[in-house]
């Protein structure tokens, strides 16, 4: 889970759409499967499957900056709004791991998650 900074409520529908495409790409260039996305206003989930020569914190440094890059070029009118200073996204995020069953309960939790209208 990526928060945004100050958990702003800065995405839009849309933008969430554009975020999970970056993020897609970027798990692509890990060799990683983005197996599930969601989020609302001010944050994100991701469910990832990612093979064991992947450096997780390198992985989360990649979606957080290139995400935080692309849509503040793309949006940067409304991302202005709720964000400044050059920040997107809270310096922390939150990384569990899990397997088996528990994977169809963390796949609902992300698919249950209100997007914004608009």
């Amino acid at each position: 889970m990526f928060v945004t900074k100050y958990r702003r409520k800065a995405f839009t529908n849309e933008m969430l759409t554009r975020c999970e495409e970056i993020m897609r790409e970027v798990c692509a260039d890990f060799e990683a499967d983005l197996k599930q996305f969601n989020g609302e206003e001010d944050h994100v989930h991701l469910l990832v499957h990612y093979p064991p020569k992947a450096q997780l914190s390198k992985l989360v440094n990649s979606l957080k900056g290139v995400s935080a890059r692309l849509l503040r070029k793309e949006c940067d009118a409304h991302v202005h709004r709720y964000l400044w200073g050059g920040h997107f996204w809270s310096g922390s995020y939150f990384a569990g791991s899990c397997g088996g069953e528990p994977l169809t309960v963390v796949k609902q939790y992300i698919e249950n998650h209100k997007r914004p209208v608009g």
